[in-house]
């Protein structure tokens, strides 16, 4: 496995880490046992950025991880993410009943404890805030975090799906390690104005959702997606834009077939592609598609291959939002 440097840290992580939270969360029925053996393999590949969040499952998904992080610690960089929270009687947000965002110093200093206690550890080496609260200045809920730092409870500060502007103010504050937002071949609104400013502050991209959740792979039958998954709550999922996508999907495909990759692969190496400074985390709770994501890490894409992605993705425009219109008002604050 490749390594990349985490921002100024001087922190080696895989090129390609592992998103947690499809284990416990979002996408279909929960498989344990099969979820611990794909940790345990990712350990295997030196896999060692792993990604969780206090809100996937309610918690349950940093005690699973827990079962391979705590008597591995000294293997993996965890990072977590505090904010999103749980009420009954609350409307929710983007498909997510009874969800709300609260960035509040005072929930997180309750959220950071809970995070440690669930994943029996006594330190998070990556915390992020998980969306920016309009309600808190982003000063406030950053200096709060800092204090996490000086308590030894944290080492490094994270933001996710935060505003270029967001970002320079919490930088200001105290240094910030890694953002994180959603960028693949599919969604690249970071490339407006965040990815910039990222690379000027010296910050790292950690793209989520770089296979689009699954779209770009070519092996998603949207039309037999279980009941529960969040996918179903999504607009690149519904009939006005999925004749389009599986199209994509299915010409991508193709392209990935001629260099002997899966499309999987292929859609890895172009995030890769786009910088040094940018980890994604492709998300996976099978062995399976943990190994075969972390082949993308060799793959070397020419100009001529970019450029066929780029002519490729123009004849299929209409993708859609990446998020329903409730969830889209949470991101780049």
């Amino acid at each position: 496995m490749k390594n990349r440097t985490l921002g100024n840290t001087g922190e080696q992580l895989s090129a390609i880490g592992l998103g947690c939270m499809g284990m416990s969360h979002g996408y279909g029925t929960p498989d344990d046992m099969e979820s611990i053996a794909t940790l345990h393999r990712a350990l295997d590949l030196a896999i060692n950025f792993w990604d969780t969040a206090d809100m996937y499952a309610n918690g349950v998904n940093e005690e699973l991880v827990s079962r391979v992080l705590m008597p591995n610690r000294d293997k993996v960089f965890i990072a977590t993410k505090f904010g999103f929270r749980h009420k009954e009687g609350v409307s929710g947000i983007g498909g997510l009943p009874g969800t709300y965002f609260d960035g509040s110093p005072a929930w997180m200093k309750q959220a950071v404890e809970h995070s440690l206690k669930r994943l029996r550890i006594d330190t998070i080496d990556l915390y992020y805030a998980h969306r920016i609260d309009p309600n808190v200045p982003v000063e406030e809920m950053v200096g709060a975090m800092a204090d996490l730092v000086k308590e030894g409870k944290v080492r490094y500060l994270g933001l996710s799906e935060a505003s270029a502007a967001s970002i320079r103010k919490a930088h200001a504050v105290h240094p910030i390690a890694a953002l994180q937002s959603e960028y693949s071949l599919l969604t690249r609104d970071v490339e407006k104005e965040v990815l910039g400013t990222v690379r000027e502050l010296g910050i790292s991209l950690v793209p989520y959702s770089p296979l689009a959740r699954g779209l770009i792979t070519n092996t998603l039958d949207v039309t037999q997606l279980d009941a529960k998954d969040f996918r179903r709550t999504l607009p690149r999922y519904n009939d006005e834009n999925r004749d389009n996508n599986q199209s994509l999907a299915s010409a991508f495909a193709d392209l990935a077939a001629d260099k002997q990759l899966t499309a999987a692969q292929l859609a890895l190496a172009w995030v890769l592609a786009q910088g040094d400074d940018i980890i994604p985390i492709p998300g996976t709770k099978k062995r399976k598609y943990l190994e075969e994501n972390a082949g993308a890490v060799e793959v070397v894409l020419s100009k001529s291959d970019l450029e066929a992605i780029e002519a490729l993705l123009a004849r299929y425009p209409n993708t859609g939002p990446r998020y329903s219109e409730g969830a889209l008002k949470l991101v780049n604050r």
